[in-house]
């Protein structure tokens, strides 16, 4: 009976710590912001193939894939997404009165989602955690093209004047490994 129970708190105390640590990291990051357009992204509408009459298509601008479709997908293969914080979390402390509001309307809004960023994954691979104070937690999903070294960071944001508004900005960042 005694081995038993023993057997149990340990088989509990190893299901519930987990295998692997997770590294937890804080560093000052230039952060800059992008979104889905082909200012940000690089894509243009037509190809001098058709004259540009194929107003619906997307094309890939400039760099080595200068002239093939341009899918909308990060690096990763994920389309990308600005964070959300969820119905349980602080911003439902500042504004409670979006409470009855999101439960009713916008049932998809009762659970937090994770934003895309660009990083360089030679430094942060592919799904690695961070905290951007001022956007929420993202996960590492996309490479950009100027987006070198340990220190910088790109943030996905739905539309180009939120992109503008955030600029370029040096913060502290929590990294999650």
């Amino acid at each position: 009976m005694r081995g038993a129970l023993l057997l149990v708190l340990l088989s509990l105390t190893i299901l519930f710590s987990g295998c692997a640590a997770t590294q937890r990291e804080t560093r000052t990051m230039e952060v800059t912001a992008y979104c889905n357009c082909g200012k940000c992204c690089g894509w243009e509408r037509g190809s001098w193939k058709c004259l540009k009459l194929d107003v619906w298509n997307k094309y890939i601008s400039s760099g080595p894939m200068k002239g093939k479709p341009y899918t909308g997908r990060t690096s990763s293969g994920t389309k990308p997404r600005e964070p959300q914080p969820g119905l349980f979390s602080a911003d439902s402390v500042v504004h409670p009165w979006m409470i009855p509001l999101r439960t009713v309307f916008f049932p998809w809004l009762l659970f937090p989602r994770k934003g895309t960023i660009a990083a360089d994954t030679r430094h942060y691979p592919f799904g690695t955690r961070m905290y951007v104070p001022g956007y929420g937690w993202g996960m590492v999903e996309d490479r950009g093209s100027a987006i070198k070294g340990p220190n910088r960071l790109d943030i996905y944001f739905d539309s180009h004047s939120q992109a503008l508004k955030w600029g370029r900005k040096k913060v502290r960042v929590k990294i999650e490994r």
